[in-house]
């Protein structure tokens, strides 16, 4: 029994190289432009500078490449585990079969998301009249009581608290606490901002925080926050620390700082320099009125010896001693004024060196902080909390 010989194939069969072109068609036309969202996973830069990973979800994982010619036109490159939105082609590498995204753009996932919600926001506080100029208040020159809106653990408060006492130490701080980052920072700040309205006794107002990244000054570009600043009954001092960006708080308070110290600084005069200034003044008013009496007493001179007087000079001749005597009297009167003025400067400028609340530390006393306040009597101090140490040149502090 012979063997069937099998029929011949209607149509010719494609090689591997020809359906392999034939899918890489099919693929990088229908993939030519795309975004794709993942955590970035084995990451790996070739020695001729192109950029080769994974990006990869719970579910599934794409190869990618970002060619040494893309990869110096992208600021923030992708790190192991980073979460990243990619934007590129699909092609497929007929040689191992497989295919990758050509990446062309990157930016950190999350990001572009807060970006774009940042602007949205902006722009809708903008068109509301939140920004205008005409609502921005001048700061007080000389407040009595700073309200501070910031975390009392971290750095921001101590660099506000110290440049205050330096450069006003009458001035009264009144702290509130609040996060400054993380999901219950910007409902914290919209209670603290309604709980400091209510206060008659506030001059001035400084809300922020220290540095930190996008996310972590988030919670001052919430919508919450920037409404309850706009209807703020004293002048705010936005002071979220970054230089060069700015965030919604800072658009919306009446004044923005870079830093918290910054803010301080804005925030006061330096009492040093309101000391040149007054004893400038006070030489400028008794030079003036020097001057004065001077150019008066040689007018009455002129007139007492001029030839339109000769006639009556001999009526004129028993006032003159008197009207001499008068002058004397005005010079004296207005010379005891100054030195009772002077008095009265040496006077306060006493008073303010016994208002300063440093002075007992560079006579060799200790003062004593807890949460934020200075204790100022036993009744105060809970020994049950930690508590700090301060000295002249240095804090310290004691833990529980």
């Amino acid at each position: 029994m012979t063997q069937k010989e099998n029929p011949p194939l209607e149509r010719p069969v494609p090689t591997v190289s020809e359906l392999t072109a034939r899918i890489r068609e099919l693929l990088e036309s229908s993939f030519n432009d795309v975004l794709v969202e993942g955590e970035v996973s084995n990451l790996n830069r070739s020695r001729n500078g192109h950029i080769y990973f994974t990006v990869k979800d719970d579910g599934a994982q794409l190869s990618c490449v970002i060619w040494r010619s893309a990869a110096d036109r992208i600021s923030g490159l992708p790190g192991e585990g980073s979460q990243v939105l990619l934007g590129g082609s699909v092609q497929l590498y007929p040689p191992h079969g497989r295919y990758q995204l050509i990446v062309r753009f990157l930016e950190q996932a999350g990001i572009g998301r807060l970006q774009r919600e940042f602007e949205a926001l902006k722009q809708k506080l903008k068109e509301e009249g939140l920004f205008d100029p005409e609502r921005k208040r001048p700061l007080p020159p000389f407040p009595k009581k700073i309200g501070v809106i910031t975390s009392s653990t971290g750095a921001a408060f101590q660099d506000i608290r110290s440049t205050l006492e330096k450069r006003w130490p009458m001035a009264h701080i009144l702290l509130h606490h609040s996060s400054v980052q993380g999901m219950n920072a910007a409902p914290e700040l919209t209670a603290a901002l309604q709980a400091l309205s209510g206060r008659t006794d506030l001059d001035l107002l400084i809300i922020g925080r220290g540095g930190g990244s996008l996310e972590d000054l988030w919670p001052f570009n919430e919508e919450s926050v920037a409404r309850a600043l706009a209807v703020f009954p004293v002048p705010v001092i936005s002071a979220v620390g970054h230089e060069t960006d700015f965030s919604i708080s800072d658009f919306v308070a009446d004044a923005r700082a870079a830093t918290p110290t910054q803010a301080a600084v804005m925030a006061v005069p330096d009492i040093n320099e309101v000391r040149l200034l007054t004893e400038d003044l006070t030489r400028r008013i008794e030079s003036r009125t020097a001057e004065r009496i001077d150019r008066q007493r040689e007018k009455l001179l002129r007139l007492s010896g001029s030839h339109a007087l000769l006639a009556v000079r001999e009526r004129l001749q028993s006032r003159r001693d008197q009207l001499r005597g008068l002058t004397g009297n005005m010079g004296h009167s207005i010379q005891t004024g100054i030195h009772r003025n002077r008095e009265r400067y040496t006077e306060l400028m006493h008073r303010l060196e016994k208002a300063n609340p440093n002075a007992p530390l560079d006579t060799g006393f200790t003062r004593v902080w807890q949460d934020g306040q200075w204790i100022r009597s036993g009744g105060s101090f809970n020994p049950e909390k930690s508590f700090e140490l301060e000295w002249r040149d240095r804090r310290r502090e004691v833990l529980k």
